[in-house]
């Protein structure tokens, strides 16, 4: 982080957005030297949008196209649009529904982060959570990582475990994944905002946690 101006967040969610809400009260407590200066959404009436407004952010949603699990090339054209004509340093993906292809990460070459609730390599995909406690695993957790083409595929910059309690359902368990996300995803922006984590290939250095 240079000192000339604040580093910047633009944050995409499909969901409640209990993730942009721990970052961005992160950010204005001092914790991470950083700003959200856009939240948008693939949901018109997502309840991420509603949580940035009420933090006087500015948040939009941004129709995603004809394609269900993807931006259209026109929607992605416009998410980088926003996302540049906002400024920002950093793509932050907090419960985004959308798998982003070629374009729109090189858009943001390694400045796109999301996070998965599990530690990866297992459990990709959805309901990690569920897929975790079906599989029997006594820890699992959650993970921040880099986004690439694939699906939760990219280079992990930090991750964070979760026991697996005996009485556990997967309402639970997700539970108390999502009060670790809440921990560490603003701390892994902290991380990169102060210039500390150095990725190489698929090594990944510098951060401290929380």
């Amino acid at each position: 982080m240079n000192g000339e101006r604040q580093y910047r967040l633009g944050v995409l969610g499909s969901g409640k957005g209990s993730n942009l809400a721990a970052i961005a009260d992160a950010c204005a407590a001092g914790r991470v030297p950083a700003e959200v200066t856009l939240v948008l959404s693939d949901v018109p009436d997502a309840g991420i949008l509603a949580r940035g407004r009420e933090r006087g952010l500015r948040a939009e949603h941004l129709a995603p196209g004809k394609f269900r699990t993807k931006l259209d090339e026109e929607a992605e054209r416009r998410y980088v649009a926003a996302l540049r004509e906002a400024g920002v340093d950093l793509v932050v993906l907090a419960g985004f529904m959308r798998i982003l292809k070629g374009d729109f990460l090189g858009a943001f070459p390694q400045r796109v982060i999301n996070i998965h609730p599990s530690l990866l390599p297992s459990f990709p995909g959805l309901e990690a959570w569920r897929q975790a406690l079906e599989y029997g695993v006594k820890v699992t957790g959650c993970t921040v990582h880099l986004a690439d083409p694939g699906v939760d595929t990219g280079p992990i910059l930090a991750q964070q475990a979760v026991p697996v309690l005996d009485g556990d359902t997967a309402a639970t368990l997700h539970e108390r994944i999502q009060q670790a996300e809440r921990e560490l995803y603003p701390a892994v922006i902290g991380a990169l905002a102060r210039g500390e984590i150095q990725v190489q290939g698929r090594r990944v250095t510098g951060f401290r946690g929380s």
